[in-house]
């Protein structure tokens, strides 16, 4: 997992640096490119990823004391707060294509998709990771003293959560 986890943040940090070169060379897209996107989009996905996490990391706290009903209930909040960031995107996406805000409306914006899209997939991932630990979990496949995969994913999801907190101040909050 933690090969993984290097492997995304190393990408992620490639795709920034991406970024910080776009800017610098046209401050002036990046700095009208915000006022653009949804604040009000942004704000719900930071909303909903931190708190999938906080269940996240609730449904390991309970499975470290043994109460693995409490942990699948955590769990099943932490996938219906993360499922809602597609859902979000996908009506964000479509606002932003009926009022032109696609690949041809600047580097801001083919930046911005490709950051964001790319994290979307990593969202995906993890949601199918968070299933994955749900069935094993149901099963009684972890139990206070052997929960590893539970807790690699949870490093997972956490890293998926760190990084839309570099993105979201990076697309929509700075000017």
């Amino acid at each position: 997992m933690w090969v993984g986890i290097y492997c995304e943040v190393t990408e992620f940090a490639l795709m920034f640096l991406v970024y910080f070169i776009a800017r610098a060379h046209h401050p002036d897209s990046f700095t009208a490119g915000p006022s653009q996107l949804s604040l009000a989009a942004g704000t719900a996905y930071t909303v909903l990823l931190v708190t999938s996490g906080f269940c996240v990391a609730r449904g390991l706290a309970a499975m470290r004391v043994a109460n693995r009903q409490a942990c699948l209930r955590w769990l099943l909040a932490a996938f219906v707060f993360g499922a809602g960031y597609p859902m979000i995107k996908f009506f964000e996406v479509r606002w932003n294509l009926a009022h032109g805000l696609d690949g041809d409306a600047g580097v801001f914006f083919v930046t911005y998709y490709y950051l964001t899209f790319n994290h979307l997939v990593h969202v995906f991932w993890g949601l199918l990771g968070l299933l994955w630990v749900m069935v094993r979990t149901g099963a009684g496949s972890y139990t206070a003293a052997e929960h590893d995969g539970l807790e690699a994913f949870a490093c997972y999801w956490h890293t998926t959560d760190i990084i839309w907190l570099m993105i979201f101040p990076l697309f929509y909050v700075l000017r």
